[in-house]
């Protein structure tokens, strides 16, 4: 097996920047066990017929995370399809902040819910909050429903159609302590690796010539969304906290940046101007 994956590793080093974990997280998915067991325990063991069907999928830019069907976030497992965007470490950042900036929400909104992969996060670290995901994708819906069930949440979060392109989207949603966005942001000339522009959905990526279309139809509608003293946290890519704090300070938002894993804007924290001076 060990050689199995030495030549894995090999095949996929055109195809990705971390061709050995990639190998063995296939591996492991072919021998239906975790990781580090099959590090610890399988390793001498003769490698499945399985595996090598993987590795071609992979080396065809199929994400591991659709191979698998899965990808950890926060330390969960969320189940991924096509019809999302794959949760990323970056986005952690979101979350960080979310909880950092009100750690006593009891209401959040998620803007674009995909995965439900920020939201039931949220819910899982604040257990006494509950909370509102709207997306326009049905099949996105039935992924956050499925997750939202195997965390134990589904109590918790209501799940429901939405889309912020459509007048009166917002209307019936109510206020909240705290909204989260993951918006599309990226510009429509903007190259992708194959792993995404092949594999995920163009409408949970792109937002116009400079990225910012959404944060456009979105940060003005923010103030009806939240109760005095709440707070968004919106994704955004990693050259646009300026533009995007522009467009916030129209709405009468202050923001604040918090960077990703990598040290880049990641996060942009939105605290309307009358209540910003108590945190200052």
């Amino acid at each position: 097996m060990s050689e199995a994956i030495r030549e894995a590793a090999q095949r996929l080093a055109a195809t990705s920047d971390t061709a050995r974990l990639d190998a063995e997280l296939l591996m492991a998915h072919a021998l239906g066990v975790s990781r580090s067991d099959m590090l610890l325990r399988c390793m001498a063991d003769p490698a499945p017929a399985a595996f090598a069907a993987l590795v071609e999928r992979r080396a065809g830019h199929e994400p591991v995370a659709h191979i698998l069907g899965s990808q950890e976030f926060f330390g969960r497992p969320f189940a991924v399809t096509p019809n999302v965007l794959i949760p990323r470490g970056d986005s952690e950042s979101v979350v960080e902040a979310a909880l950092a900036a009100a750690p006593g929400a009891r209401r959040v909104l998620d803007l674009g819910t995909g995965s439900g992969a920020l939201l039931l996060t949220l819910l899982a670290e604040l257990p006494e909050a509950s909370g509102v995901g709207i997306d326009a994708s049905a099949p996105a819906l039935q992924v956050a429903q499925a997750n939202a069930e195997a965390l134990g949440l589904a109590g918790r979060a209501d799940l429901r159609p939405g889309d912020w392109t459509m007048p009166g989207w917002a209307d019936g949603l109510g206020r909240f302590d705290l909204v989260i966005a993951n918006p599309p942001y990226v510009e429509d000339d903007a190259e992708l690796s194959p792993d995404v522009r092949d594999h995920e959905p163009a409408g949970a990526l792109f937002a116009g010539p400079e990225g910012l279309d959404d944060y456009r139809v979105l940060v003005p509608r923010l103030p009806a969304l939240l109760v005095p003293g709440g707070v968004a946290v919106l994704e955004i890519g990693h050259r646009q906290a300026r533009a995007v704090s522009e467009i916030a300070a129209q709405a009468s938002f202050v923001a604040s940046v918090h960077p990703d894993l990598a040290g880049r804007d990641r996060a942009l924290v939105l605290r309307q101007k009358a209540w910003q001076s108590q945190f200052e």
